[in-house]
This record gives C-alpha cells, sequence and structure tokens, in this order.
C-alpha cells in the first residue's frame, strides 16, 4: 500500500461537527510486507485528524498468526497481537481512541470442535474478544485480483460451516459477513437458518466494479438494491456503512493525481449509504472506516466529513446511532459520556 501521506494531504477539509462523539467500528492493524505496517501510533495519526473518534473495534485481518501450534490455534496470535496494541492504546493520551473489541478469525468449517478456538480467543482476548468473521468472498468469474485470500464458493450453505457458525450464539458471539455482493442472498439464507445469531455485514456486501463487473454499475446497483432489501428482513442483521474505497469498488480514486474529496465521494456513493439506511434504519446501521484499506482513496479527515455529509438529513437520534449507538450495541461496547 506504501506511504501515501503527502497524495493524501492535498485535500484538507475542515472537520465538520468535530465535537460529535463516534466510535470506528471497522479498522485493521498490520505489519503485512505486502501493504506495510499500521499500528496504533498510524491509527492514532488518522482518527486524531479531528473527528472524536472515542472507541475502535479491530477487525480479522490475518496479522500475526502464532508461528507454532495446532494449524487451528495459530489465527489466536492475531488476538493476542491485537491485545497488545489495545494495551498500549490504553495507556495513551486523553482523548485518543481506545481499542474496545476485537473480531477474530476462526476455521468455522471445524464444526463443532471450533469451541476449542473459541475459548482460546476468550482467554486471550482478555475481555475484548466479540465475534468472529470468516472471509467468505469469492468471485465465480476469476476476474477480480486483490492481495487478500478468496474465500470459499458457497460456504455458507456448507454444512460443516453451519455446524461451526452454531457454536457462535452459544458462546454470544457476532459474525462479520465479509463477502462479494453476488453471495448476499447466501448470507440472507445464512441469517434466516441462524435467527439468534447477530450478523454485521462487512463494506455494503462488498460491491465489485473491476474485471467482469467493470462498466457494469448500473446494472449491479439495482441488483444489489434489491438484495440488500430482501437481507434487511432478517432482524438479525445490521450494516456497516462503508469500505465502498477499496481498489476492487471500481471508482479508481486510488489512481488519480488526487484524492477524493468528500463531495466527490458523496456524490458518487450516497445512493448506497442512503439506501442501506432506508432498509435496515439507522438503528441497525453504522458507519466504518475500513483504514488503512480505504486510506488507499482518501484520507480519514474526508471520509467521516462524507459520512456527516450523508448523515445530514437525519435527526440527532439518528446521527447518535449511526457514528456511534449501533456499534456500541452490536459489540457491546462501554457507553463513553
Amino acid at each position: 500500500m506504501g506511504n501515501k501521506d503527502a497524495w493524501l494531504a492535498q485535500v484538507d477539509e475542515p472537520v465538520l461537527e468535530p465535537d460529535r462523539p463516534m466510535v470506528d467500528p471497522h479498522h485493521h492493524l498490520w505489519t503485512f510486507e505486502r501493504a506495510g505496517v499500521y499500528l496504533i501510533d498510524d491509527l492514532w495519526a488518522d482518527t486524531e485528524s479531528g473527528h472524536k473518534i472515542e472507541q475502535t473495534v479491530f477487525i480479522q485481518c490475518g496479522a500475526e498468526p502464532r508461528k507454532h501450534g495446532p494449524e487451528e490455534l495459530r489465527p489466536v496470535g492475531e488476538t493476542e497481537f491485537v491485545v497488545g496494541q489495545a494495551a498500549k492504546a490504553a495507556q495513551g493520551p486523553a482523548g485518543a481512541a481506545r481499542i474496545k473489541g476485537i473480531v477474530a478469525f476462526a476455521d468455522l468449517t471445524l464444526g463443532a470442535p471450533v469451541d476449542e478456538v473459541l475459548h482460546a480467543h476468550e482467554e486471550a482476548g482478555r475481555g475484548l474478544f466479540r465475534g468472529i468473521r470468516n472471509g467468505a468472498a469469492w468471485d465465480d468469474t476469476g476476474s477480480v485480483k486483490t492481495p487478500f485470500p478468496q474465500g470459499t464458493p458457497g460456504i455458507y450453505g456448507d454444512a460443516k460451516f453451519r455446524e461451526g457458525f452454531a457454536r457462535l450464539a452459544a458462546f454470544g458471539l457476532s459474525y462479520d459477513a465479509w463477502n462479494y455482493h453476488p453471495q448476499i442472498p447466501e448470507l440472507t439464507d445464512l441469517a434466516r437458518a441462524f435467527p439468534q445469531t447477530p450478523i454485521v455485514l462487512d463494506h455494503f456486501g462488498g460491491v465489485l466494479g473491476i474485471g467482469d463487473y467493470a462498466d457494469k454499475r448500473d446494472q449491479i446497483f439495482a441488483q444489489w438494491k434489491k438484495d440488500i432489501a430482501e437481507l434487511a428482513t432478517c432482524p438479525n442483521v445490521v450494516a456497516k456503512l462503508g469500505g465502498l474505497a477499496m481498489p476492487i469498488n471500481g471508482f479508481g480514486w486510488h489512481e488519480r493525481d488526487r484524492p477524493a474529496t468528500s463531495d466527490e465521494f458523496v456524490a458518487a456513493q450516497s445512493p448506497y449509504y442512503l439506501h442501506a439506511i432506508e432498509c435496515f434504519g439507522p438503528e441497525r446501521c453504522m458507519f466504518e472506516s475500513n483504514f488503512p484499506v480505504d486510506k488507499q482513496s482518501l484520507s480519514y479527515k474526508t471520509l467521516w466529513n462524507a459520512f456527516k455529509k450523508i448523515a445530514a438529513p437525519f435527526s440527532d437520534g439518528e446521527k447518535d446511532d449511526l457514528f456511534r449507538g449501533t456499534a456500541s450495541r452490536v459489540y457491546r461496547l462501554e457507553q463513553v459520556g
């Protein structure tokens, strides 16, 4: 991903509503060679851009697995790594964002024996472990190239996966769903089969805009709207609003001489946000940064300015849900202030 700070600094907007308390429920931390280092100090450099980010939730990305021991337990190393970063955050300066939740990885295709992995995450998480993300993003065309691992086709319907998924409710855990937009109906079927398990739809369901999906935005958007409306009929599903500025979404901002402004972002993407909010309601939606992945297209300050512009027509109570209330309830965070 590289260092893009100078490129991002070309767009410097005043912060809107700087006193609004917020939760960022979706960010990563890592030391990947392919993507550079992004640790708590790097997160703070973004969250201290003027927006009042009080708490965050770390989301699984395959960082720092254990190098030894049983294969199924190696992802617990990521939880151990983030707990260390969270401890550093807790000792940070007043006003700096605190990591208050961890969504980890467990191979749910292990079936019922995944209990051992969930217990290990609980022990390692020191009170921060909140849920599981078992990436399912799969492209049937083979034309979507990404540096991140692909999922398994049809995983949401796999019997062993569902056996493992059933264990989440028993542990009081949520499930973050990362898939591509053609898989949304499969997620809807999963949600209906497990109505007691909270499911968080990541990144609008992964709307693709590259490869075989390029130049089909209107066609894809029309079908996406129908699929999102159907998914929203499942009361156990909530939606994360963000993660649409990745290269795979096809907006191409990462290739420009200048990054996107908040007005450009709103003009291009507000129809996705407003449709999701209309379907799910603000009480089942939460804005997310997906940093540092979306940092390829625009800065943290610009991104949250765009969110605030999209949310402008809503009431103060609805804004509070969108910016912190829903995330706090879903991830069981302590209310601040």
